[in-house]
């Protein structure tokens, strides 16, 4: 298994570093259409740390007036001009704004922290340097951010009461829970943050061995490994978020394949400040790429909105609508609830019956896709991964069918697994996937998850408890669910060892099921 994984992770670099180049060149273009001046500066960081930066004012500011700050931290791997469109548009419309390359990344100094200290540091630094160099408020004080900006804006939040109202875009709340759900490596995940680190900028050398113990599946490290992520984790100052009182908005993407929605989900339900949870189909940070190059975007259109009302106090109505507001992978338009658990209005119990044997060790075809590319391919021509079920060979998948749905099933919320398993070896891996069937037979990839465990007795069962990504999903009318079980997936590492078996079974004091959340009809 050590040469599989060692294939699979130097696959999977190279095809995150060749994306993350064509993002990065991506990301440069934005600085050729921006209008208007901006200013490129360093900022003395943490611990005297240089940050590169630049720094948008509205037009005809002359130091008589003072203007709301949003403070924009960049993404993993990507330069300072990431932002100069979102950044020049919030400045013609009266917002100081100040762009910074975090630590570690491009000309900034530093090492990369993965949003330590020293990161959440630098946001207030960043911000005192704003204060005393630019006609911004220190009473109106805003930061956003996609994806590594996203999780410091949060954790900043946390860290620092003059921050008033966060837009965390494509984030994470829980580190670990994202990229080890299940207690599973997400090895194509971990891949594109490795990947990324090497080719743009400079791990410390805590975080080149924590990538290190993550691919060996270091289990003696694996406690170090979930402190470390929980320091970094928006989630563990939950208490402090909600304290602090900054209006909170956090958008992502149901196929995420980096931070998967669940994490923010939870952690949304627990905010107890003004708040608002926005979900589209994609992968991670696709739905908000378009904006950068200034095209007509959702997710930043409904980020100016949200700091325009909680920095200038505009009235415009964001306030006064349904709170949570999703988007389906199947239709066009938006559904608004008031709160994540309204989601689903009923959910529907597909027994899993009966005792099924498989091999571990084999990918039997079923899937949850490629990084990135499975997820962008859904978001644009609506077609997720799919699969033959009728022709999943049993030996290695275990595969129950429901019956046809005289109605159209529209799959809300978080897919729920119960099933009981004996293995032959001490530990292994699952990984369960729940597809749309159609009358041909093939299955459209509705939401997959895996699940690792360690230390079992061979031949004793045990119960397992997943939670599928979640998601919203419309099946037709006529089509069936299939919930398929096998143990290799690319997008993770899996601890089968060789000639591993599975069973699955139906105890009649403790029946198996799938549990599907579906929004009223």
């Amino acid at each position: 298994m050590g040469t599989s994984r060692k294939a699979l992770r130097t696959t999977a670099v190279g095809a995150v570093s060749a994306t993350l180049i064509a993002g990065s060149a991506l990301g440069l273009a934005p600085a050729a259409q921006a209008s208007g001046a901006v200013r490129f500066v360093d900022i003395a960081g943490d611990g005297g740390t240089v940050l590169k930066a630049n720094v948008a004012t509205p037009q005809g500011a002359d130091g008589t007036r003072r203007y709301p700050l949003v403070v924009l931290p960049t993404s993993w791997g990507l330069p300072q001009v990431e932002y100069l469109t979102q950044a020049q548009r919030l400045a013609d419309s009266g917002y100081v704004v100040v762009a910074y390359n975090v630590r570690g990344f491009w000309q900034s100094g530093g090492e990369i922290e993965v949003a330590g200290p020293p990161d959440i540091a630098d946001a207030s630094k960043v911000i005192d340097w704003a204060l005393a160099n630019t006609p911004s408020d220190s009473r109106h004080i805003g930061m956003a951010g996609v994806s590594y900006g996203a999780g410091i804006s949060l954790l900043a939040a946390a860290h620092d009461k003059r921050i008033k109202a966060v837009a965390s875009l494509s984030g994470w709340s829980d580190l670990i829970g994202s990229i080890y759900s299940g207690r599973t490596q997400h090895l194509q995940a971990a891949a594109l943050l490795d990947g990324a680190a090497t080719l743009t900028g400079r791990e410390s050398p805590e975080v080149r061995q924590v990538f290190n113990d993550f691919y060996a599946s270091n289990l003696a490290k694996e406690q170090e490994l979930i402190a470390w992520g929980k320091k970094r984790s928006p989630a563990t100052y939950l208490d402090q978020l909600n304290r602090n009182g900054a209006a909170i908005m956090l958008a992502n993407a149901w196929g995420d394949t980096i931070f998967p929605v669940n994490g923010y989900a939870d952690f949304y339900e627990k905010l107890k400040v003004p708040k608002r949870l926005e979900l589209r189909p994609g992968d991670h940070a696709t739905a908000e790429l378009p904006g950068l190059f200034g095209l007509p975007n959702d997710v930043w259109g409904d980020t100016q909105r949200w700091l325009d009302h909680y920095l200038k106090g505009v009235d415009n109505g964001i306030d006064r609508e349904q709170p949570v507001q999703l988007k389906s992978r199947s239709t066009d338009g938006y559904e608004g609830y008031p709160d994540w658990k309204s989601v689903a209005a009923t959910s529907r119990k597909i027994d899993l019956a009966g005792t099924t044997t498989i091999d571990a060790n084999v990918d039997s075809g079923a899937d949850g896709g490629v990084i990135f590319l499975s997820s962008i391919l859904d978001q644009v021509a609506r077609v997720p991964p799919i699969a033959s079920i009728p022709l999943l060979p049993r030996r290695w998948a275990a595969v129950w069918q429901s019956q046809k749905s005289a109605t159209a099933q529209r799959i809300r919320g978080t897919v729920r697994l119960h099933t009981t398993v004996t293995g032959t070896k001490e530990s292994g891996t699952l990984v369960a996937y729940l597809y749309d069937v159609g009358p041909l037979g093939l299955g459209k990839l509705v939401s997959n998850a895996p699940y690792t465990w360690y230390g079992q007795t061979p031949g004793q069962p045990f119960g397992v408890d997943l939670e599928l990504f979640s998601t919203a999903y419309d099946v037709p009318a006529g089509h069936r669910l299939a919930l398929v079980v096998d143990t290799v997936d690319p997008l993770y590492i899996e601890h089968n060892p060789s000639g591993a078996q599975l069973t699955f079974s139906s105890p009649t004091d403790d029946p198996s099921y799938v549990s599907v959340p579906l929004r009223e009809q």
